[in-house]
């Protein structure tokens, strides 16, 4: 019960960030929070399905600055795919995707510090 507690937290969680950076304007709109949950669950499958493939084909991505330059392009890679999927959300092209993925990782990053993950739940 609690892997699920955890994981439907960290959704709504994620779909709160993704809905404030939605209106930060930063390279993504959503319509609506409802938008938000869906898009944080397809954005999730779409990870997934990329990490996936990646460790398939034996391909591992360091740490340091490579290694988060590395993935802000793969999460902005994934949101476009996202795009495509979603009809509730639209990325404003590759620049507003790398503009997102950076928000999303630093709104994603002060979400977790305030919260001090003090039930164990990681974003």
């Amino acid at each position: 019960m609690g892997i699920i507690f955890n994981s439907i937290v960290a959704l709504l969680i994620s779909a709160l960030v993704i809905w404030i950076v939605s209106k930060l304007n930063m390279g993504l709109t959503v319509k609506s929070y409802g938008s938000a949950i869906i898009a944080a669950i397809v954005i999730a499958v779409v990870a997934a399905v990329v990490f996936w493939l990646l460790g398939l084909l034996n391909i591992t991505i360091g740490g340091g600055l490579l290694g988060w330059i590395v993935m802000v392009i793969i999460a902005a890679v994934i949101l476009q795919l996202s795009d495509r999927f979603l009809p509730g959300m639209e990325v404003h092209g590759f620049k507003g995707a790398i503009i997102a993925a950076i928000a999303i990782g630093v709104v994603s990053w002060i979400i977790s510090y305030l919260l001090a993950s003090p039930f164990g739940i990681t974003i």
